[in-house]
């Protein structure tokens, strides 16, 4: 029987869920950071194909900036719901209120800098050791 030669995609395909089982099996409070979006969506679905049928070893966290679309929220939610995986959500906005920051104006101003407190802050609160991300 021969073997079939892997294409360039099953090639990274294999490398993230090779990734995926080697954080799980050294990170004792591993996270995912998971808003909703098409870069996200990937993986969990990567996600499931290394931990699946089992369900997976870390939480989904979205730090939410406030400035997503409404349909991308309700996809998060009824993903993680669907999927019956821990979705932990803190927003930017909480963060901006409890801290006393100011949000950057003007034309393009954005909160993206701002949720590195927000971010920081939930590592802290669940003692989160490695956070998996993805763009």
């Amino acid at each position: 029987m021969s073997e079939r030669k892997l294409d360039y995609l099953d090639q990274l395909e294999a490398e993230s869920i090779h990734i995926f089982r080697e954080v799980a099996g050294q990170f004792e409070k591993p996270a995912l950071l998971f808003s909703g979006g098409k870069d996200s969506i990937v993986l969990v679905h990567l996600a499931l194909k290394a931990f699946r049928p089992c369900k997976l070893p870390f939480p989904l966290v979205h730090i939410d900036t406030g400035h997503n679309f409404q349909e991308a929220l309700d996809y998060r939610d009824a993903l993680a719901e669907r999927l019956g995986e821990k979705l932990i959500v803190r927003k930017v906005e909480d963060t901006i209120k409890a801290k006393g920051l100011t949000e950057p104006k003007g034309k393009f101003a954005s909160r993206n800098a701002l949720q590195t407190y927000t971010l920081l802050d939930t590592i802290a609160e669940f003692e989160l050791d490695c956070c998996i991300g993805g763009a």
